[in-house]
């Protein structure tokens, strides 16, 4: 099993996003962040966070788990005591330490991507722990490798999407049918795994993602204010070609036939941007799609409370947090009928399309861009998944 995990290969990483920018400073390791618990009594339950990274990229994966790491520090009793263990990242800033935990957060390490350090470092980090969360189902085994050492030790696995929508090797499906529950971010998800690793009824369970707790739910810019925008926030790799980035533009012309003045602002970066940037020259579209690279939080929110249509007609999100942050701004959104989507955009709060149907996707962003729009109820939606129910059900599953 430990063989197994050495021989990872990092191309079959779904996870592995693009690195922020700036580099942010080196931080000496391992150290704890706060002195220990308590001076005189030990904690009585420890819970070790495995995660694959949790502040060194922007993708989603990284962002859900900084809520984990928060919501397990906040339910923390003041005897008790959370761990952190990273396997990619390379450093680590006292900042997003500060914001995500607190003082119940008694140790953490990172790996810079040795995965037989990861292995060790689990198995030591895990003597004295009552239970593991698994950021990532390539650490399933690891966490089971720690149970055989200490039987007493439970571990759950978060589910994301992709990454277990596919047939499981056979260590996988050993560690899939040891683990005390799965914490599955859709019903298409979980529904998903279970096709392809059946498991006894109540071992996958439904707990969507949440909002950070310091993302501000508030209305943007009223709609009928704002121009005809449609903004796009994703990756634009070769690889996430499924998220639809393509069709939005091919979409373009037919949209600007019914709207004109329309255009298309994408945020994001990466090894697909000169195929995008050729296709939207080649359909004569320089002055309607825009591409601004990757911005920072001020101006990701100012892009997001401004347009009037956010669209992400993606074939294989397992949840879309994106489509919640949109949301918590007001603004409607257009998304694919694939995955976990419909799960997430209601009738009140956006659209779905059907993924790669050009035609479709410009007849439902026109037909969005020129509807009237109930903002309260958008933000009623982003409200459903607020960073207090989360927290809830987190403490609910994990009875702590």
């Amino acid at each position: 099993m430990l063989i197994y995990l050495i021989n990872w290969r990092s191309t079959t990483h779904n996870w592995t996003a693009v690195p922020i920018e700036p580099t942010k400073p080196e931080v000496p390791q391992p150290r704890q962040v706060t002195p220990p618990v308590t001076a005189h009594v030990s904690p009585r339950h420890r819970t070790l966070l495995l995660v694959p990274e949790i502040f060194t990229s922007e993708g989603g994966i990284p962002r859900i788990l900084q809520i984990y790491l928060k919501a397990l520090c906040d339910l923390a009793q003041p005897a008790d005591a959370v761990r952190l263990l990273a396997l990619n990242d390379a450093t680590m800033d006292s900042n997003d330490l500060r914001r995500c935990a607190n003082d119940r957060l008694e140790d953490w390490r990172i790996c810079s991507r040795k995965k037989i350090r990861f292995i060790l470092d689990t198995l030591r980090m895990s003597r004295g722990c009552d239970r593991i969360v698994c950021g990532h189902v390539f650490q399933l085994p690891v966490a089971l490798a720690a149970k055989m050492v200490n039987p007493r030790l439970r571990y759950y696995l978060v589910a994301h999407g992709i990454e277990v929508w596919r047939p499981f090797r056979p260590s996988e499906r050993l560690a899939l049918r040891g683990a005390e529950k799965i914490l599955c971010v859709s019903d298409y998800t979980r529904r998903q795994l279970l096709h392809h690793c059946p498991l006894p009824e109540g071992q996958t369970v439904i707990l969507p993602n949440a909002l950070d707790p310091f993302f501000h739910i508030a209305q943007g810019e009223p709609l009928d204010r704002c121009p005809p925008v449609i903004l796009v926030v994703t990756r634009l790799t070769r690889s996430d070609r499924y998220k639809g980035v393509e069709h939005m533009i091919m979409a373009m012309p037919a949209i600007l036939a019914k709207v004109p003045g329309a255009t298309l602002r994408i945020i994001g970066r990466g090894d697909d941007f000169g195929y995008l940037h050729s296709l939207r020259d080649r359909l004569g579209l320089r002055n309607a799609v825009e591409f601004l690279g990757y911005v920072d939080d001020r101006r990701m929110t100012q892009e997001l409370r401004s347009c009037r249509l956010f669209a992400l007609p993606s074939k294989k999100e397992g949840f879309g947090l994106v489509f919640l942050e949109a949301m918590a701004n007001g603004r409607p959104c257009l998304g694919a009928r694939a995955g976990g989507i419909p799960e997430v955009i209601t009738d009140q709060s956006g659209v779905l399309v059907e993924f790669g149907d050009v035609p479709n996707i410009a007849e439902t962003a026109v037909s969005a861009l020129q509807r009237d729009w109930d903002e309260s109820a958008i933000l009623a939606r982003a409200r459903d998944f607020s960073y207090a129910p989360f927290k809830d059900r987190l403490a609910s599953l994990l009875e702590l």
